[in-house]
């Protein structure tokens, strides 16, 4: 009873925060909305209405929810160890390129074969590229901000090679750099038909929940968030923290580099230039305003997938610029890295108990 009730409290104080910084991050954007000389309620009403005006609009949301779950993922594990990953964008082109490059090497190979394989492909690229600024970080103390900018950047350039020579599509006539389409056994089949949706949205729900169970429920788990909450402490009691570190950047580097095969078989079919979209840096927006926990990423995803999805709407039915969205993004990057500290605080958290939970812990003292 009396754990329940410690829980309760702590899940409403950050529920709290977070819807904070929601409205402000609504009323900053309310302000830049009419700086363009934009109308604020038809502005929010387009972001809001319009997934869901019908189900193929919803599942346009979903399908953009699958790379930020995945990723985020990545980045709730990465975090919690104490180590940022800034490289998603990286990790998700070696992802990419991996995958391309392997679907046509398994052409004709049976499907229940060749996307799992493909998958994994994306996900061994992205965890050997998260490797490297994790070996770099626990042996060398090199920033991970630094080395993961610029892998980055390294990464993008790669690919860019890989569309437009050994990998471009010999058939192209447009003269736009990109592969050929993807064999038919390596493509993921709609999880609805008629829509955009696919199956990868199952593979990331069992993410969410291996994700959970491996950082909650497990002693490998235990020793990573250990680390990441105080390396000294951890050393003092034994764990290997630089291992961990590493670890911690090869899962989230794999969750990215999976991300970026997902979106490759299930929605482009091919790779293309400006194919991840900004879900690399997106998905790190997801997992500080999920509060790195796994199972909040889903509903943080959601809410980031209406705002990408509205993008393309502001751009049709209002003179507000899409841009307005990477906008808003930023705004509630500086307010969650802002209000992280309010919600680390106990101090905050003591008078946020004792204000809102005060007859609750009356009760438990009763019971006592």
């Amino acid at each position: 009873m009396i754990k329940v009730n410690m829980i309760n409290y702590k899940v409403a104080y950050k529920i709290f925060v977070i819807s904070l910084a929601i409205i402000i991050a609504i009323t900053i954007g309310a302000v830049i909305i009419i700086a363009v000389g934009g109308n604020v309620f038809e502005t929010y009403w387009i972001i809001i209405s319009m997934p869901f005006r019908n189900f193929r609009s919803f599942c346009e949301v979903l399908t953009r929810m699958i790379p930020l779950t995945i990723i985020a993922l990545g980045i709730c594990v990465s975090s919690r160890c104490g180590i940022n990953n800034i490289g998603a964008e990286g990790q998700m082109y070696m992802g990419i390129i991996s995958a391309c490059a392997m679907a046509f090497f398994l052409q004709g190979v049976p499907r229940v074969f060749a996307i799992p394989v493909c998958i994994l492909t994306g996900a061994l690229f992205g965890g050997v590229y998260g490797f490297i600024p994790g070996f770099l970080k626990a042996k060398l103390d090199v920033s991970e901000l630094l080395s993961t900018v610029m892998l980055n950047y390294a990464a993008s350039q790669f690919y860019k090679f890989c569309i437009r020579i050994p990998l471009r599509d010999p058939n192209d006539t447009t003269g736009t750099p990109m592969s050929a389409r993807l064999p038919e056994n390596t493509l993921l089949s709609k999880f609805v038909r008629g829509t955009s949706l696919h199956s990868g949205i199952i593979l990331a729900v069992i993410l969410v929940v291996f994700i959970y169970i491996l950082l909650f429920k497990t002693t490998w788990g235990y020793k990573m968030r250990a680390s990441g909450a105080s390396a000294r402490a951890a050393k003092y009691g034994g764990i290997n923290v630089s291992k961990y570190l590493i670890i911690a950047m090869v899962i989230s580097g794999a969750c990215a580099g999976m991300a970026g095969s997902v979106e490759l078989m299930g929605v482009q079919a091919r790779a293309m230039e400006n194919i991840t979209s900004g879900y690399g840096f997106s998905g790190i927006v997801v997992a500080l305003f999920a509060t790195l926990h796994p199972l909040a990423v889903i509903p943080a995803a959601f809410f980031f997938g209406i705002l990408l999805y509205s993008q393309v709407n502001l751009q049709i039915l209002s003179s507000v610029p899409p841009n307005l969205v990477e906008t808003i993004q930023g705004v509630i990057i500086l307010i969650i890295v802002s209000l992280q500290m309010v919600i680390s605080s106990p101090y905050s958290l003591e008078r946020f108990r004792k204000r809102f939970f005060k007859n609750q812990i009356k009760e438990i003292k009763e019971v006592k």
